[in-house]
């Protein structure tokens, strides 16, 4: 099965600082799992929360209709269920309850047995001079690469 479909979460990275990263599976219905490998799926507003039993849920998440489905097709924002071990599952809690960080979606994939996985991550928020910082060493990184790219000609 050819392994194509990469939905990132760009915001994430700008957003938030990645502490600790997961990869989880989704309980998806047959005609998500089909929308998803023709790629139109987005995690880019997209968070996770856990429920009063201790699962881990995402919400927001946008996975379009499947255009050759019937009348039963999926709700495109619906929560879905993560799956992680029990032992990741209560590290996780602990540590959102505790410590007020945040579970953010990096990036949705399909494995290479065409399962679709996802990459998770705790996260804390940044501050504004935090994201200031991020685009300067960003602009800076663009600079030196087009000065060294001009050098080797």
């Amino acid at each position: 099965m050819e392994n194509t479909i990469n939905i990132k979460n760009k915001r994430a990275r700008f957003e938030y600082d990645i502490l600790d990263k997961y990869t989880a599976g989704i309980v998806l219905s047959g005609t998500e799992i089909k929308s998803i490998r023709q790629g139109k799926a987005s995690i880019a507003e997209s968070f996770c929360e856990f429920n009063d039993r201790g699962e881990l849920f995402i919400i927001n998440m946008q996975i379009d209709e499947y255009s050759h489905a019937s009348h039963f097709n999926h709700k495109p924002k619906a929560e879905r269920k993560l799956l992680l071990n029990k032992r990741e599952l209560k590290k996780l809690e602990k540590e959102v309850s505790a410590s007020g960080l945040t579970i953010v979606p990096l990036n949705l994939f399909l494995n290479d047995r065409g399962l679709a996985k996802m990459n998770i991550a705790l996260a804390k928020g940044k501050k504004l001079y935090d994201k200031r910082e991020t685009i300067k060493d960003r602009d800076n990184k663009r600079d030196l690469d087009r000065i060294k790219k001009s050098f080797n000609r």
